[in-house]
């Protein structure tokens, strides 16, 4: 399969995740509910998390592109994807759609830990391609401490 090909793939397939969570999301930022929250000083405006999630979504489709055309063995490759997957689908829905703070923050935890475990389990094969996962990370620990003030202030 060629390069270019593969990353469409990934890129049609992590866009479309993000579109489907964002389907089950309810009216999310703007509905009552999340305004009454106290949320955490730090928060963005809401643009940043379009413009992040875009940059994300670039980076971790080279690398998932990337590792794809790297490995060899790709059947537990394909099951950390799907579960990075679902898990950054079902946030949307459990946190602005269900109001289920406490289960969002532990999806946040395990979306981190799942990309974690690929940036480890697979640099000896992508060495400085790993480095993509890094606006990932970073983004997640930004979630993962405004999901957890929300949590506790709430």
């Amino acid at each position: 399969m060629k390069t270019w090909f593969t990353h469409v793939i990934f890129l049609i397939i992590n866009f479309g995740g993000l579109a489907i969570g964002g389907l089950y999301t309810g009216k999310g930022v703007p509905s009552t509910w999340y305004q009454q929250l106290a949320k955490a000083p730090w928060t963005p405006p809401g643009w940043v998390f379009g413009v992040a999630w875009f940059i994300i979504m670039i980076c971790f489709s080279i690398y998932l592109g990337k590792l794809w055309m790297a490995h060899t063995n790709r059947t537990p490759l394909i099951g950390w994807i799907a579960l990075a997957w679902l898990l950054n689908v079902a946030w949307n829905p459990v946190f602005f759609g269900a109001h289920f703070v406490l289960p969002g923050l532990l999806i946040l935890l395990a979306l981190l830990l799942v990309i974690g475990h690929l940036g480890y389990q697979y640099f000896s094969i992508l060495k400085g391609f790993t480095y993509l996962l890094t606006p990932y990370v970073l983004w997640l620990c930004i979630a993962l401490s405004l999901n957890a003030y929300i949590a506790l202030n709430n």
